[in-house]
């Protein structure tokens, strides 16, 4: 079975500051995405255990927490792939009303 794995990000954990502190993104990507990948990994084995017994009650439980923590693990890697470090030219987005007014704040 392949394991899901937490993605590493393409900045480090206050390569987002001011808009996000490195405490609140290394909590929220290192602890709690984490516990998604670590919960979507026991309920893969379990499922590959449950497929093999041909345990068709235990596939069926299996299938919410499978769709939850999958859930959890593909937004919350979506989230950080769609985050970039904001310089004080705006970084990539240099005309983004939102980054203007936090670079101003």
């Amino acid at each position: 079975m392949l394991k899901s794995t937490l993605p590493k990000l393409k900045y480090s954990y206050d390569g987002l500051e001011p808009v996000f502190s490195a405490k609140l993104l290394e909590l929220h990507h290192s602890k709690h995405h984490q516990a998604y990948v670590n919960n979507l990994n026991i309920a893969m084995e379990e499922l590959e255990e449950a497929i093999s017994k041909n345990n068709v009650e235990k596939i069926s439980e299996l299938s919410q927490s499978i769709k939850f923590n999958g859930g959890g693990h593909f937004n919350h890697s979506f989230f950080w792939d769609n985050l970039a470090p904001v310089n004080e030219k705006g970084g990539d987005c240099p005309d983004s009303l939102l980054v203007k007014q936090m670079i101003d704040r």
